[in-house]
């Protein structure tokens, strides 16, 4: 019990000069003239700069900049007290990414921000389906969105009306779907996906042709019928093997 005391003791006395000397310095960092951590709100497409600057430091302090857990490389030039970085192009995968600036020899200073990327829902195109009748299908759309959006389904550009046992919807943040259970003839027809947000709408259309259900043999009483078949000859070729050898 002694030893850990006296191990930790000259730890706990670090953090404590340390803190002490940040408080009584003041020092602080800021990222785009915040000192705390924010959420910074951007489109698509155009880049944007973050730039980290130590304040009340008196020394040259050597500045971190992180992408989540990975640290950014950065040149010898944007090391020292002040520290900027640019994301270009923005595009979705930016969206929800922290990108953290920390000062090098203490790691607790630091401040975070997190990029709220926004965009439209982004799916078009036309896909074709064919089914035989009384199977199951199922339409698939894939859509990214921030904000995110409502999404709902058309069946020859009008508002599908959904059947119990019929119909199945299942939505995540990025699919929508709609599954048909034992597609009838009357689902013949053209669905869209429609997804709608402030920014914008997308659509996706599905062409479902339901053809014929095709006529199923009974394999296994194929199969029967073909051994009784084998098994009578061979036995009729046994009874009347004294036949056939005086033929020959």
């Amino acid at each position: 019990m002694v030893q850990r005391r006296n191990l930790a003791a000259p730890y706990g006395a670090v953090l404590a000069i340390s803190f002490l000397a940040r408080v009584a310095t003041g020092l602080e960092l800021s990222v785009n003239n915040h000192a705390a951590d924010f959420t910074l709100s951007t489109g698509l497409g155009p880049a944007i700069s973050l730039s980290c600057l130590v304040h009340n430091s008196s020394q040259a302090e050597e500045l971190l900049w992180y992408r989540g857990d990975g640290q950014v490389a950065l040149k010898d030039g944007n090391k020292v007290n002040i520290s900027n970085i640019c994301i270009s192009p923005v595009n979705e995968s930016d969206n929800g990414v922290t990108f953290t600036c920390r000062l090098a020899r203490d790691k607790s200073v630091q401040v975070s921000v997190i990029l709220d990327v926004q965009f439209p829902p982004q799916l078009s195109g036309e896909e074709t389906l064919q089914v035989e009748e009384e199977k199951d299908v199922t339409l698939t759309c894939n859509s990214k969105s921030n904000p995110q959006a409502q999404s709902t389904w058309e069946k020859d550009n009008q508002s599908l009306t959904l059947q119990q046992s019929h119909h199945e919807l299942y939505q995540t943040s990025e699919i929508f779907q709609l599954s048909i259970k034992k597609v009838q003839k009357s689902d013949n027809g053209t669905y869209t996906c429609v997804v709608q947000s402030p920014l914008g709408k997308g659509t996706r259309h599905f062409h479902l042709i339901v053809e014929d259900k095709k006529p199923v043999f009974p394999k296994e009483a194929v199969i029967a019928a073909v051994v009784v078949v084998t098994v009578t000859i061979l036995f009729g070729i046994v009874a009347r093997k004294d036949k056939f050898f005086k033929v020959w």
